[in-house]
């Protein structure tokens, strides 16, 4: 298929121009017309680069892209070999922060309830991103933080006590441990993010709502796969899922 043909279709299933974001969501680099063969991965670090030069992709689909609003502007240093390699290789980069997050089909929060089997009821939070919902029977903490390192690989930091009941729940995956305060004002038993910060212990305590820092990139490897299996199943493009280790 063509970039342009991608590049229009993408905006379009993810909604792009509903959101304001941190970051512009699409083509980010601009690279050869015609698409046989697509990477995704979370993060356009330089390792997924490489691996998607070796793998001979067309494009690269991520979630973490480029130019973040504040970021340093200039061209250089890890910045200057990361967008060298894309234009030596003619390979697109296409790149979606929030709307990949908040797709009621292939977004992360969506693919996170569906890796943990959590229970989806309704949204919250900035731009209706974050889930919530309740589960038929409560289940202790401890075997909610066993299923989310049994499911992602990763084990995670729990506030709370271990026979502390779950029932009601929400979640935002990567670096929302902002919106655990909008979850206490749901009612809710635990909230599940990727990150976590010195003060959101505390507020975890005090409001006695159980917290789960899952890990930033475990928790966002779903929904750019999704989006790559999706788009191979519509278009029959070639498509590689890679995971470049990330311990946070």
């Amino acid at each position: 298929m063509q970039r342009t043909e991608l590049d229009t279709y993408l905006n379009q299933y993810l909604e792009v121009a509903r959101f304001r974001d941190y970051c512009p969501n699409g083509l980010q680099v601009e690279g050869r017309a015609e698409l046989r063969s697509i990477v995704t991965g979370v993060t356009a670090s330089l390792a997924l680069l490489d691996a998607a030069r070796d793998a001979g992709a067309d494009a690269v689909l991520v979630h973490h892209g480029y130019f973040w609003r504040g970021e340093e502007p200039r061209v250089t240093g890890t910045r200057r070999a990361r967008i060298a390699l894309l234009l030596a290789h003619d390979i697109n980069l296409f790149a979606f922060h929030l709307p990949l997050d908040a797709h009621a089909e292939v977004g992360n929060n969506v693919q996170l309830a569906r890796i943990l089997e959590l229970p989806v009821a309704g949204r919250f939070c900035e731009q209706d991103i974050a889930l919530h919902g309740a589960f038929d029977a409560p289940l202790p903490l401890s075997a909610l933080a066993r299923r989310v390192a049994e499911r992602l690989g990763r084990v995670p930091l729990v506030i709370g006590r271990d026979d502390q009941p779950v029932r009601r729940i929400a979640w935002c995956t990567g670096g929302a441990q902002g919106y655990l305060e909008e979850a206490v004002r749901l009612g809710v038993d635990a909230f599940i993010s990727g990150e976590i910060s010195e003060q959101t212990v505390h507020l975890a305590r005090e409001s006695g709502v159980a917290y789960i820092a899952a890990g930033h990139h475990a928790t966002e490897r779903y929904g750019i796969r999704a989006l790559g299996e999706h788009l191979a199943a519509r278009f029959g493009l070639a498509h590689t899922f890679i995971d470049i280790d990330n311990p946070v």
